[in-house]
């Protein structure tokens, strides 16, 4: 039986609700070689993919190339800490929007004078600030995708009826790209910004 347009939208909203962020106290005490990082990261993270079954969040590859370019500090004896993971997290969580230049430079700020630290302020610190943020903007998203969906649902009304289902999903998927595109550009301005600012103090 196909699923009518509110479960739909429900079944979008619900996936949103079981989104959860890697807790630092989750993640290992201590330091693990790549085999190990992969899986507890890709098995950790493996419901955030669009092919849970089949896609990996990180492979061997990708975590030597942002070595290489130095997104990532080099591991140390082949062993990654809980620094590490933690700053592969957010890695993964800007590379679907930005460049690995930007991703580079913006997280290059932080790991520069606080990846490693134990001192006032620890990478683990900034971390948790972070993800608890975005945990507390889940209501405002859901309440954002409901209104574009709806907005969505009032559109193509003269379109020929077998057609409107999809010009209708296609009015919503157009919504939610034009606000991450408009986002994306915000969000490179602010890395221009902040990093230029960094650079000249």
């Amino acid at each position: 039986m196909e699923k009518d347009r509110q479960e739909i939208l429900d079944e979008l909203l619900n996936k949103l609700d079981q989104l959860a962020y890697v807790k630092p106290e989750e993640i290992p005490g201590v330091d693990l070689y790549m085999d190990q990082v992969l899986s507890f990261i890709n098995d950790r993270t493996r419901y955030l993919t669009r092919n849970p079954e089949e896609d990996k969040m990180f492979t061997k590859t990708m975590i030597n190339n942002y070595a290489k370019t130095k997104i990532l500090p080099p591991p140390v004896k082949k062993k990654y800490s809980k620094d590490h993971i933690m700053l592969l997290l957010l890695i993964y969580y800007f590379k679907g929007v930005l460049s690995v230049n930007d991703t580079g430079e913006l997280l290059g700020k932080i790991t520069e004078k606080y990846f490693g630290n134990t001192g006032e302020i620890a990478f683990q610190d900034i971390y948790e600030e972070v993800f608890q943020l975005e945990e507390g903007a889940i209501d405002f998203l859901k309440r954002d995708i409901a209104e574009k969906f709806h907005i969505a649902e009032g559109t193509f009304e003269g379109a020929p009826e077998e057609g409107r289902e999809f010009f209708k999903t296609f009015a919503f998927i157009c919504l939610l790209s034009y606000d991450v595109f408009m986002k994306k550009l915000m969000i490179e301005k602010l890395v221009d910004e902040c990093c230029k600012k960094e650079d000249k103090e």
